[in-house]
């Protein structure tokens, strides 16, 4: 694969890259780059999280070593109960795994790490206190503020939580952080801040949000209706997106999101088609090749919304078959995990 090839898969579905003039730089100078996501072991995965885990795959295509942080530290800062952490970790490793083998891939291009295996040594715990003599705490509140739950009277793990991710990238050795769009002030502290204390800057990546099921836009793991969770039946699947807010005409909603980040790139990558099933009387059967036809086709209000749930929930259910399978006879984990 070319450079030109390895950038263009690498933007898509992206909303930022700082900066594209690194990026280019870093494709031309290093065969094999890093590139690495953390996720906090907090709410319980939903498939918004589909997002990050198919950007990932876009990464390996691309010929990048590929890190997962697994952040239980981080969860505990963010709220977690201490006692709940080693529950969460093994939940969300069977349920990233099932993600990632639901898209094809082979886990064992993919290094898993737990926060605390490598966030715990004594030169990771000095350069932690050499950033907090640079950083201030309007520097570490306004990073923090768009990820972790601060409330009314924010403690001081909250604050401690983005210059932690910041050093992540050091202690993973990665070139590149990917996170969401939420993650963006985090990211730029790590580039201000990280070579005041002798480490290089990396190139920071961020992926958008799929939109929640509900009309407020927002997917959240503590709002039942907002969202799929990723161990759903079917049933309950097709009941969610039936309720799901989905204006006639109107791209702008989750399940659209969906449909056209997630579903239409895996079929783009299999030269398969989005197959919508109708009866002739309504239109007969639509066929999708790309997701500009798709968003064109509900724009004109010649697919409608209730036809595209139908078929969506079919395509969720098989994304998430795998990950149901692994936790088959796992009843007493997501219990204790998540009671």
């Amino acid at each position: 694969m070319n450079l030109e090839d390895k950038l263009k898969l690498i933007k898509r579905n992206t909303q930022e890259i700082i900066s594209e003039v690194e990026l280019v730089e870093l494709l031309k100078n290093k065969e094999n780059p890093t590139v690495y996501l953390g996720t906090s072991i907090t709410g319980r995965p939903h498939i918004g999280y589909f997002t990050w885990v198919q950007k990932l795959a876009d990464f390996l295509k691309a010929g990048f070593k590929v890190k997962i942080l697994l952040a239980d530290l981080h969860g505990a800062l963010d709220n977690c109960p201490w006692e709940l952490l080693e529950k969460r970790y093994e939940y969300y490793v069977l349920v990233v795994s099932g993600m990632i083998e639901s898209l094809g891939l082979n886990l064992d291009n993919i290094e898993f790490v737990k926060g605390s295996d490598i966030q715990l040594s004594k030169e990771y715990m000095l350069d932690l206190y050499k950033l907090s003599s640079f950083v201030t705490v309007r520097n570490a509140t306004k990073a923090a503020s768009d990820v972790v739950k601060m409330g009314d009277n924010p403690k001081l793990s909250g604050l401690i939580y983005p210059l932690m991710q910041a050093l992540d990238e050091v202690y993973l050795d990665v070139d590149i952080q990917l996170g969401a769009k939420d993650q963006r002030k985090i990211l730029v502290l790590a580039r201000e801040f990280l070579p005041k204390i002798g480490h290089k800057r990396n190139v920071e990546i961020m992926t958008p949000f799929i939109r929640g099921l509900t009309q407020d836009g927002k997917m959240s793991s503590s709002i039942d209706n907002s969202k799929i969770d990723l161990l759903d039946t079917l049933e309950v699947i097709k009941k969610k997106l039936k309720g799901a807010y989905c204006l006639e005409g109107d791209i702008e909603n989750g399940v659209v999101d969906f449909a056209k980040i997630i579903v239409m790139t895996i079929k783009e990558d299999n030269n398969e088609e989005f197959v919508i099933e109708r009866p002739e009387k309504f239109g007969g059967t639509l066929r999708f090749k790309n997701a500009k036809q798709l968003e064109e086709a509900f724009s004109s209000k010649e697919l409608h919304p209730l036809d595209l749930k139908n078929a969506l929930a079919l395509e969720v259910d098989k994304l998430l078959i795998p990950i149901r399978d692994k936790f088959k006879d796992k009843e007493q984990l997501i219990k204790d995990a998540y009671s």
